[in-house]
């Protein structure tokens, strides 16, 4: 059995693959990024998503990264369309509150809709410092958002 794990590591290091191991997030770097089936830009488009959205990284080929979208959806993407120096995370609650500093009794300094993608400036336990598009920072609770 260890035999087989070592034949494939070699097979896929002489592959240029690399495997995320632990939970690996980029942000979309382009206005519109096409998502496909396969590792080939003649392969079938899935979908196209906007620049910032969060894509968790599975696994980088030759220039083509596998992710999985906040759906759980697995598609393929042109490396260079991902990565942005920008970290976002995307609200998956209905309603989210953005508080001003990490604690729950903190006031509300806004509310973020369901699928609003905002910059993740820093983490706090289990608080992310986001900042809206806007301009509008604060504190959200990491379970309810998607993307770190």
């Amino acid at each position: 059995m260890h035999r087989a794990a070592a034949v494939l590591l070699t097979v896929l290091a002489a592959q240029s693959v690399h495997v995320a191991t632990a939970a690996d997030f980029r942000s979309a770097a382009e206005e519109a990024v096409v998502l496909y089936d396969a590792p080939s830009a003649q392969s079938k488009k899935l979908f196209i998503v906007s620049q910032g959205y969060p894509l968790e990284v599975i696994v980088v080929v030759q220039g083509w990264v596998k992710v999985r979208d906040a759906s759980g959806a697995l598609s393929w993407v042109e490396a260079s369309k991902v990565g942005g120096k920008q970290r976002t995370v995307m609200v998956k609650t209905p309603v989210a509150q953005i508080r001003q500093a990490a604690d729950e009794n903190s006031p509300v300094v806004f509310q973020a809709q369901q699928n609003v993608v905002m910059e993740l400036t820093d983490v706090a336990g289990g608080w992310l410092r986001v900042r809206h598009r806007d301009g509008v920072s604060g504190f959200i609770r990491v379970t309810q958002v998607w993307g770190v």
